[in-house]
């Protein structure tokens, strides 16, 4: 397992590091890291819980024509992707190499917006890169594309939100369902605020409901289907939510777009009470909250002690105390997670 914590000690090392001395986070700086990042995404090997169902998907692509390749999956980006890369004989890595690069760009491209972006780098880490690119590689797409969306939402640039979020669409239909939040913002206009609920519910409505009704029901309600782990990542964007409704006075007058963030800390609070009766489907929803993690987190250390008072805590301390709750997060899901299993040991097509 020492390849994840390879991937975890990169950037906390560099914040504990920038402690002591200044670090100039140029963008070749960050090309390196995105590269590094993609290339263990990229070509992992029988990484991830679903890699078998990707690769089976990638082999039935193979010599179809561009018509059949996209009538092969539900969701046209990533099966454009893989008949691209079929065409090209690039194999499911080719696959994993563009949706882990997509991914990891809109990551890069929020943190960098942040006030210590290693620091948010840092907490995506454990689960965000090591579980959901490494593992659902269409919602780690969709969810790169979100943090992407986010880092245009914060300029106020709400149609560039909306396209990323369309474009999220093509790999992962769910992700309609954070639409809402930036049209009602931003946006102006009865009709095309009441198209953005119909695309939400969209969303909504192919990630619980496209299979089958009577079996959703039966499955996520009337058996209380249990994700492992649903309430611990449920509870992972609480903790955050809270922080920012405790500094919520001084984070609506120093950071943009905290109208946004407060819909986010709502809907997170509000899925820790619905996880016990649906954790599967609630999972897989406030997988799409999970941006509030970075932005609180690495904010965290330059507000005050106390709410409303104007003393200011030594920043090195809540920084090294985030690094080591992440650490710990990633340690307790490596060696106790019920499915880590499918990620161990980490294996590299490069060095078979």
């Amino acid at each position: 397992m020492w390849p994840y914590w390879i991937l975890y000690s990169i950037p906390s090392l560099l914040v504990l590091y920038a402690l002591a001395r200044r670090i100039e986070l140029t963008l070749l700086f960050w090309i390196f890291i995105a590269l590094f990042y993609a290339f263990f995404i990229g070509f992992r090997y029988e990484v991830g819980g679903d890699w078998f169902t990707y690769l089976d998907h990638y082999d039935r692509t193979i010599g179809m024509t561009l018509v059949e390749g996209l009538a092969s999956g539900r969701d046209l980006g990533y099966a454009f992707i893989n008949w691209l890369m079929a065409k090209w004989g690039l194999g499911v890595y080719g696959v994993n190499l563009v949706c882990g690069a997509i991914f990891v760009t809109g990551l890069i491209m929020y943190c960098r917006q942040q006030l210590n972006p290693l620091l948010a780098f840092a907490v995506a880490v454990p689960y965000l890169i090591v579980v959901v690119a490494m593992g659902y590689t269409r919602q780690g797409v969709a969810l790169g594309l979100l943090f992407w969306a986010i880092a245009y939402l914060d300029q106020g640039k709400l149609w560039q939100y909306v396209a990323l979020i369309a474009v999220g669409a093509l790999f992962h239909k769910s992700v309609l369902i954070m639409l809402p939040l930036g049209v009602f913002l931003y946006g102006k206009g009865r009709v095309i605020k009441a198209g953005t609920v119909l695309l939400a519910l969209y969303g909504l409505w192919d990630l619980l409901l496209v299979e089958s009704q009577e079996a959703l029901w039966r499955n996520y309600v009337d058996a209380q289907m249990i994700s492992q782990g649903a309430k611990i990542r449920v509870f992972m964007n609480v903790a955050p939510s809270l922080l920012l409704l405790i500094y919520w006075k001084m984070w609506k007058q120093d950071f943009p777009n905290p109208w946004f963030w407060l819909m986010i800390a709502g809907a997170s609070v509000i899925s820790l009470g619905l996880v016990d009766y649906a954790s599967t489907a609630v999972d897989r929803i406030a997988l799409y909250f999970s941006p509030i993690q970075l932005a609180v987190y690495s904010r965290l250390p330059y507000l005050p002690l106390l709410p409303g008072h104007g003393r200011q805590l030594d920043p090195s301390i809540p920084i090294v105390a985030i690094v080591l709750a992440y650490a710990a997060v990633l340690f307790v899901w490596l060696n106790y997670a019920t499915h880590a299993k499918y990620w161990l040991p980490y294996q590299n097509i490069i060095f078979q």
